[in-house]
């Protein structure tokens, strides 16, 4: 078992001993002690006082005229070294960690980890904390990851205002919770059947942030949601994390089509491209998801997913925009939610202003 060493608030000098024997002592005095061990009174009195050492000779003196065994003086004494050193650790430690934590707040949104339980009460524990989600070992790490990754993360996001400090956050909690989450062997050929379940989880639409979890990891994909940040608008990330493929979202709208959309833009991502390189990353922006050929694929790859094809040319056979009892009785026929059907509309009409009383809530 190993053995717990506490650090104590303040070293107790072996002088207290002395100082503490005397006062219960009826028979001796300080003067009177000072005198039989041969040395002025202030010369004992700075030992009691704790600004001399007690040396073995001493220690042997007193165990003459106190009773009390040298050994025990010297070890004493010995343990009061050692306090002492040990405080004084503990203390250039604590201001260590004071110049470390200074230095996180430059690149960490420290009230947004606050907020979602990563950090204790324990600054040095945070500092760890910290140092882990970020994937670095040193502060220097954190400071290179900063200037390593900026480049990487908003090249193609220049037209947007982004906080890079929290766009590197949410990226390394996203890494940081998919490295600790275990999910069944992926298989890329069970992709089709990892839609169809999707697919139905969106038409049901219970609990389905938590069924989609689960529904995922069955087919080995993590899945993560990171709270948003202040100016990172982030919809989602695919990345391979391990021996998995992995997606991160962002909840920025309660919305069950704008969340079935966004979680099958991913899986195409999985699906066409990280399938074929498992070092590249995919991180989709906000209103920037038709910039490159590859978003434009995922894209499609959800759009045929959510709606297949063979169904989409039986509802494009009605006159658009299409009211919405005629939608409702289409997603109950084809067991594909109304409002992902009437997302569909708006975006192949290219009008989002219609009216509707579907209820697009994610529940």
């Amino acid at each position: 078992m190993t053995k717990t060493t506490i650090t104590p608030f303040e070293a107790t000098h072996p002088g207290t001993l002395i100082k503490d024997e005397l006062e219960v002592r009826n028979d001796i005095s300080q003067k009177d002690l000072a005198k039989e061990m041969g040395v002025k009174a202030s010369f004992l009195n700075e030992i009691i006082k704790g600004k001399r050492p007690l040396t073995a000779d001493y220690a042997i003196i007193l165990e003459k005229i106190l009773e009390i065994p040298a050994d025990y003086w010297l070890r004493f004494q010995a343990q009061y070294e050692i306090d002492k050193a040990r405080i004084k650790q503990k203390n250039i430690d604590r201001i260590r960690n004071i110049e470390i934590w200074e230095i996180i707040k430059k690149y960490v949104p420290i009230k947004y980890f606050k907020k979602f339980n990563y950090l204790s009460d324990s600054l040095e524990k945070d500092i760890q904390a910290i140092l882990n989600i970020y994937g670095i070992s040193t502060i220097d790490g954190l400071v290179n990851s900063v200037a390593r990754n900026k480049f990487s993360l908003y090249r193609k996001s220049e037209k947007l205002q982004l906080d890079e400090m929290n766009l590197l956050a949410w990226y390394s909690i996203a890494i940081y919770e998919a490295n600790h989450q275990n999910v069944n062997a992926f298989h890329l050929d069970c992709m089709d059947k990892l839609c169809i379940a999707l697919n139905q989880l969106f038409f049901t639409n219970h609990q389905t942030i938590e069924n989609t979890k689960r529904v995922l990891n069955q087919f080995g994909v993590k899945f993560i949601i990171v709270p948003k940040l202040d100016k990172t608008p982030i919809d989602g990330f695919a990345f391979w994390s391990n021996e998995n493929p992995a997606i991160a979202l962002t909840i920025r709208h309660n919305r069950i089509d704008n969340f079935a959309f966004t979680v099958m833009h991913e899986i195409g991502h999985i699906a066409l491209h990280l399938s074929k390189n498992k070092h590249t990353e995919f991180i989709d922006f906000h209103k920037d998801r038709h910039e490159s050929i590859v978003e434009k694929e995922a894209n499609l790859f959800a759009i045929n997913k959510l709606i297949p094809e063979s169904i989409w040319n039986k509802i494009a056979l009605y006159e658009f925009p299409i009211n919405d009892d005629i939608i409702l009785d289409l997603g109950l026929r084809f067991k594909i939610n109304p409002a992902i059907i009437q997302g569909r509309i708006c975006f192949e009409i290219d009008s989002y202003a219609i009216k509707t009383t579907i209820n697009k809530t994610l529940f």
